[in-house]
Formats: structure tokens, sequence, C-alpha cells
């Protein structure tokens, strides 16, 4: 049986893979599994019928057989264990560590790189915008820092390319437009590795084709 998973009908992301799902067609492709796709609206992601998916009213979800999972993290770290050493080292010390950087990824970078983003999109226009937006930088530019400084000339985070970089890029690119990243050529080269990936290029193109569809 293949798994299907929920993205959005029209996204608001406009074909630049940055909603959630992308992180789950990303590693499904990593590891080689086929995939079936049911896009939903903002109404139906509100409606009781995907509501007993995804509690929150989100994308993505993830149904196979009789399981339902939801946040694209947790999604992506159950795919990585049904195919190991794929995505998740056999070895356990190192598989440890590839998960606490999923950790790290979606709880110590991404919330302040989401909270710059958001506060470009929706503050834009308050009176209080032009002070605080130094201040979200300067947050995100601490952790991207640490980031940096973390990985060094290596290629990935720890050894070979693992789920903890699918998410931690998953995450960083969510900086693109915003030019942060300039300043950090090391970093910048590390998501140029991962999207150079095949499963990273079918990934984007599957997800692309539902913008391209829907802009008709």
């Amino acid at each position: 049986m293949r798994p299907t998973i929920t993205a959005f009908k029209t996204s608001p992301d406009r074909g630049r893979g940055l909603a959630r799902d992308m992180a789950v067609r990303w590693a499904l492709e990593e590891v080689g599994q086929p995939y079936d796709t049911r896009l939903v609206t903002f109404a139906e992601m509100k409606a009781p019928a995907h509501l007993a998916l995804q509690p929150f009213g989100q994308i993505p979800t993830y149904q196979d057989g009789d399981l339902v999972l939801f946040e694209s993290a947790a999604i992506v770290l159950h795919v990585a264990e049904r195919h190991p050493g794929v995505l998740l080292p056999v070895e356990p010390d190192a598989r440890a560590r590839a998960i606490a950087w999923m950790f790290a990824a979606v709880a110590t970078m991404q919330p302040p790189i989401v909270e710059l983003g958001m506060a470009a999109l929706v503050e834009r226009d308050k009176p209080w915008f032009e002070a605080r937006q130094p201040l979200l930088e300067q947050a995100a530019r601490v952790r991207l820092d640490q980031l940096s400084a973390r990985l060094g000339e290596a290629d990935w985070l720890d050894g070979p390319f693992s789920a903890g970089d699918l998410v931690m890029v998953t995450v960083l690119r969510r900086l693109g437009a915003s030019g942060v990243l300039d300043a950090y050529p090391t970093l910048t080269a590390y998501i140029a590795r991962a999207e150079a990936r095949p499963a990273f290029q079918r990934a984007f193109a599957a997800q692309r084709a539902v913008f391209e569809a829907a802009a008709g």
C-alpha cells in the first residue's frame, strides 16, 4: 500500500518549495517510497474530516493503512525509521545524533527564522516594524552563527547526509528571500548541496507541479 500525504491545493508559497509537505516529499523520495497526494483547500483543512487527521488544521498529514501521522518532522522520522541506513544511520550513536539534529532544526533554529519571516509578511505596515526587525534578524543570526561554526568545512552535520540535514535545510530555506543568508557562505553552500540531491529535485518538481496546475 502506498502512503498518502496531504498538501495545499493552492499553496501560499507560490511554488517555492517552502510548504510543510516539502520535507515529507523529500524524505519519501530519498528512501524511494512511492506515495499519493491528497490536495486540500484552506476550508477543507478546517473541516471535521481533516481535523480528525490533523487536530490543528494544518498540512501535511501522512496515512499508511491504519497509521495516521501529523507534523512534518515526525513524519520524516517515521519514514527514515522504516528504511534503516538511508536517512538514519544504523549505528545507534550516529542514529541518535541524527535525530538530535532533527530536533535542533525544529526547536532551536526554526522559531527565530519563522518569526523573522512572519514579521516581514504581516507586520511591515505596523509602526513598530522598523524598530523590531533588527532584533529579529539578530536573534536569527545568533543561531546561524552557531550552526555555521559547527558545520565548518564539512558537507553535512554529522557524517553522511541524514534526516537531520533534510529537516535543517528545509528550515534554512525559509530564509532565502530575506538576504540574511548572504553573510553565511558555508550555510549557503550547505543548502545548495542538499538542493542538488536528485531526491530534493524530484520533491521540488512534484510540489511545483501542484502550484502550476492551480495557477492554470
